[in-house]
């Protein structure tokens, strides 16, 4: 069943693609310009990352695979989407980088990328739409180098307890809930004003399964950190703070989390 989820959520991502391409939130133009889509959380973690081999898990379009190039890495990203890559490949060549980018469910990695990283990574909504996390820890290891390093900054679970279809947030959704969750709903979250439909399957993930996912799978856990100030205004009634990042009103939970972990 899950492969009739993934080829779901497959052709939405090739319609987001088209939609994000063109949005204020990725802001295509100022990041061919130079502009860099990497943000504080994930640039203090891995630092100088020149002359290292890295691996984007679910890169979408490749801007921070890309940005990752130019700090000086040498990157493979991959994504399910096939505009995505497509689009990844166009600007890799536009922007003469060495990037290369993969076409394939994240956790079949292993079977189309063979050479071994010192960094694995991956950011902000991305472990939602796998099943199951066990195999992806796994195959993080299987493609890290010795003494490699995964890192990701996510959204905290706690997040995705809410619905936020009607503009409000209702508390709806388990935290450790095992069932998938099937959303329809007109725009994206970079554009609420288009008309593209969104269809999608989702799952919920604790923190504890995803440490013990990466601890299972022969992973140090080097740090867990947990923020209220999230990088990114995609919930409803966020608030912008002085560093740019926005929290909620209350700042009742976190709203990121991030994991670096060594093997």
């Amino acid at each position: 069943m899950s492969e009739d989820y993934f080829e779901v959520n497959r052709q939405t991502w090739n319609e987001k693609v088209k939609i994000h391409s063109k949005s204020n939130m990725y802001d295509l133009d100022a990041f061919k310009n130079g502009k860099s889509s990497l943000m504080a959380y994930e640039l203090n973690a891995l630092g100088n990352v020149q002359g290292k081999t890295l691996l984007h898990l679910q890169c979408h379009f490749g801007q921070d695979t890309l940005s990752w190039s130019r700090a000086g890495a040498k990157c493979v990203g991959v994504d399910l989407s096939d505009e995505g890559i497509e689009l990844a490949k166009s600007l890799n060549k536009e922007l003469q980088l060495d990037a290369e980018f993969v076409r394939c469910n994240v956790l079949d990695t292993s079977k189309h990328v063979k050479q071994l990283f010192d960094i694995v990574f991956t950011s902000y909504g991305v472990i939602g739409w796998l099943p199951d996390l066990k195999p992806w820890g796994k195959m993080i290891a299987e493609r890290l180098k010795k003494g490699g390093t995964f890192y990701m900054a996510e959204f905290h679970p706690i997040v995705w307890m809410f619905d936020y279809l009607n503009g409000k947030q209702v508390m709806k959704y388990g935290y450790m809930q095992e069932d998938a969750i099937y959303e329809e709903y007109e725009g994206t979250y970079a554009n609420q004003d288009s008309k593209m439909i969104s269809k999608e399957y989702g799952w919920n993930h604790g923190l504890s399964e995803v440490i013990n996912a990466l601890i299972e799978a022969g992973l140090k856990i080097d740090f867990l950190n947990e923020y209220d100030e999230s990088p990114y205004n995609v919930l409803p009634d966020l608030v912008e703070t002085k560093s740019g990042y926005f929290v909620t009103k209350e700042k009742l939970y976190p709203l990121i989390f991030e994991i670096k972990a060594s093997k």
